[in-house]
């Protein structure tokens, strides 16, 4: 056995850190334009609808699913300082084309969606990130790291759109460089800020981060990725990782990434329907909502930290998961009041109903609302196009503050135990590719979460998309209970290490 030396111990958790930015910066890079997407497309190219802006945001998880496993299998054999600045390169040359998506005559919006598709390509890095620090810990220091880890991205998440909020203070025309063609505004320059950062993270792979690998125990190892013959080869790589636990995990992080991607999509129409808000307050309250379900995520993720080394990861990955099913199921319609209805024939706000038979509204009424001065204000309430919104009793804001709190409670539970677990199940194998498979799931899960939301619930209501969401989290639960002895340590699972 090699000992650890002080100086392997420091340099082995300066990369670690390295590691942290990188993960923090890959989600930046998402949410740094995610605000500002569908006006600047507007600006750029009238042509562009609704629907297309669908794609542009799904093409970040397209990317990201597609390149996750190929930079995972590169880091396997190859040092990851490689796949780690290429992928890092490609997010700031496609946030630099991003700026750039004004400059074309014609097809802006192909080259925004090109643009969006890169940075999410290069955000494929998270599976190498995942790999190295699964690799870099013993397994007393892997739920830590990995808690540390998904904090960081929650941390990008939450700061990325304050970033483009800062940004807004140069306005929309902001100034130009004739000589290279730059518009430097407030869409603009959160995308070149984020090249800068990327170019930053480069620099600091080369100065700081190094190789390293140790075993479960936290033995100096050699590593396959090391251009240098340090450490003692590992003895322990002996055996078949099971495989049923592997695929068990990537279904259970995907049902966990998709319900919280259906989370996010249904919050703005939700609260349109249910509360007659306004588009602009709907953006303004839920943003708030979400930015405090983010802060609440980044407290989950350090507390987790300390309540694994009691529990084991086992339990608490159920518990996040019965947590998520309770706050599904609250989401469901429970009462008797009945939304308010927009009637968009009709340009006015939205007319209270307390039960199905009022549907009939007298003709004087009708009459007055058409002679009515705001006739041309926005309309408010559940629209008559979707007839569910005539018989679906209405969500209190009560249940959806309440469901808002435990989500944002199980989601990050489940995330980090599922990594953990995940990385612990694999064991002294490289993690690359298995890590990039896991990536994959989630990133299909936010390209399915909201077109499976957006179907169910516009025709069926949220009675049937939320029940069906209790249903998915509930085969999850039977899962989990199914492989829950399964789900054991590598050294464990071969007799090395005591549980």
């Amino acid at each position: 056995d090699v000992v650890e030396t002080q100086e392997h111990y420091k340099s082995r958790w300066r990369s670690i850190w390295i590691m942290y930015l990188t993960m923090f910066l890959s989600s930046v890079g998402f949410s740094i334009v995610i605000m500002s997407v569908w006006p600047y497309l507007q600006k750029i190219d009238p042509t562009a609808d609704a629907s297309f802006l669908g794609w542009i945001i799904a093409s970040y998880s397209i990317g990201q699913m597609v390149a996750s496993p190929l930079f995972g299998l590169w880091s396997n054999y190859r040092p990851r300082r490689e796949p780690l600045v290429v992928s890092t390169a490609i997010s700031v040359a496609a946030n630099c084309l991003y700026a750039y998506v004004h400059a074309p005559h014609s097809h802006n919006k192909y080259y925004m969606l090109t643009a969006r598709a890169l940075v999410g390509f290069g955000a494929g890095n998270v599976a190498v990130v995942r790999s190295y620090i699964a690799g870099a810990t013993s397994l007393t220091e892997r739920t830590s790291a990995m808690a540390n880890t998904s904090a960081c991205q929650a941390v990008g998440f939450i700061l990325g759109p304050v970033f483009q909020t800062c940004f807004t203070l140069i306005g929309e025309e902001g100034i130009t460089w004739k000589l290279v063609r730059l518009q430097l505004n407030m869409y603009t320059a959160p995308v070149l800020f984020g090249a800068l950062l990327g170019v930053f993270n480069i620099i600091l792979i080369f100065a700081i981060f190094r190789e390293h690998r140790v075993d479960d125990m936290g033995r100096q190892c050699r590593s396959v990725n090391s251009e240098e013959e340090s450490g003692v080869l590992d003895q322990d790589t002996e055996g078949n990782i099971d495989h049923i636990a592997v695929v068990a995990i990537n279904f259970l992080f995907f049902v966990i990434l998709f319900v919280f991607a259906v989370f996010e999509t249904i919050a703005t129409p939700l609260t349109m329907d249910m509360y007659s808000w306004t588009r602009k307050e709907a953006v303004f309250y839920n943003g708030i909502i979400l930015s405090v379900v983010g802060i609440e995520s980044v407290v989950v993720f350090m507390v987790v930290k300390m309540l694994s080394k009691k529990t084991g990861e086992r339990a608490i990955l159920h518990g996040g998961l019965l947590i998520v099913l309770v706050g599904f199921f609250i989401l469901l319609p429970w009462g008797k009041k009945l939304p308010n209805i927009q009637w968009q024939e009709i340009k006015n706000n939205s007319i209270p109903r307390r039960a199905p038979t009022e549907m009939l509204v007298p003709f004087w009424s009708l009459q007055a609302m058409q002679l009515s001065p705001n006739r041309t204000a926005e309309p408010v309430g559940c629209p008559i196009t979707q007839s569910w919104c005539l018989n679906t009793p209405m969500i209190y804001l009560a249940q959806y503050l309440s469901s808002d709190i435990l989500i944002g409670l199980g989601y990050p539970v489940c995330n980090v135990m599922s990594y953990t677990l995940y990385s612990k199940i694999l064991g002294p194998k490289p993690q690359g590719v298995y890590m990039g498979w896991l990536t994959a799931s989630g990133s299909g899960a936010r390209i399915l979460g909201p077109v499976f939301v957006s179907q169910i619930y516009t025709h069926l209501g949220p009675r049937w998309a939320f029940s069906l969401i209790c249903g998915v989290v509930v085969v999850s639960l039977l899962l989990l209970e199914i492989v829950y002895k399964r789900l054991i340590a590598f050294s464990v699972r071969y007799g090395r290490m005591q549980e």
